[in-house]
């Protein structure tokens, strides 16, 4: 009965994921202005890119991506809507974009840890929380010519670790749980857009710019102390 019971609750973080990632593939492809094609190719990549990247890493066969038909279906068929939105309803996700790539995170952060708890370590189960929750999202900015946003933004990857971790560790194990864990992740998610929460970050370019810019200033004052004492020589 357990067993059943975490199978279903995976089954629904795997729909909740698949959807949330496929629509915002399909989204940032029309920002782009890819076809009909590039919408669909976008849309996969962000909804099963992490998952073939974590299996990758785990040493779970690729080819099961393959086995996955109805939630390549639910991709494909989300991913058809998007397309065929009316833009005012595209503008209201867009506004709403936070919140869904939260509700992808959150699920599939869950779903990776789930795939991994029992057969790898506490450190596989993190990074297979991380990658299927901001693997595809990493390879659509890529693919889109965009700066992954998970690497210079927000706080993102870590609340997926710390999904990763949690289930890892055995805090989190019943449906019910991992429901709550769910929402706490999403949580924290927005939290972290609202507030604007970062990582520690150094910008060489900033220093370098600032080092010329005092370079250039300590130039400018030489020169005029070189001719201060020209005119007062004479």
């Amino acid at each position: 009965m357990n067993w059943q019971l975490d199978m279903d609750i995976f089954t629904i973080f795997s729909i909740i994921g698949t959807i949330a990632f496929a629509v915002s593939g399909a989204i940032v492809a029309m920002e782009e202005e890819y076809d009909i094609l590039g919408v669909y190719v976008l849309g996969l990549v962000t909804a099963f890119g992490g998952g073939v990247v974590r299996n990758l890493l785990i040493d779970v066969p690729v080819t099961t991506l393959w086995t996955q038909g109805p939630l390549l279906k639910t991709a494909i068929i989300a991913m058809t809507i998007a397309f065929i939105l009316p833009v005012n309803w595209i503008q209201r996700w867009q506004r709403s974009e936070a919140f869904f790539d939260a509700i992808g995170l959150s699920a599939f952060a869950i779903q990776g840890a789930l795939y991994a708890t029992g057969k790898h370590p506490l450190s596989a189960v993190i990074v297979a929380a991380m990658l299927t929750g901001i693997g595809g999202g990493m390879i659509r900015d890529v693919l889109a010519g965009r700066k992954p946003l998970v690497l210079r933004d927000e706080i993102y990857a870590v609340w997926a670790m710390g999904a990763g971790a949690v289930i890892g560790l055995g805090w989190f194990k019943s449906p019910f749980e991992l429901l709550v864990l769910f929402v706490i992740v999403i949580v924290f998610r927005m939290l972290s857009v609202k507030y604007k929460w970062r990582l520690p970050r150094r910008s060489l370019k900033f220093a370098l710019s600032q080092s010329v810019h005092s370079e250039e200033k300590r130039a400018a004052a030489a020169a005029v102390l070189d001719e201060q004492k020209k005119g007062n020589s004479k």
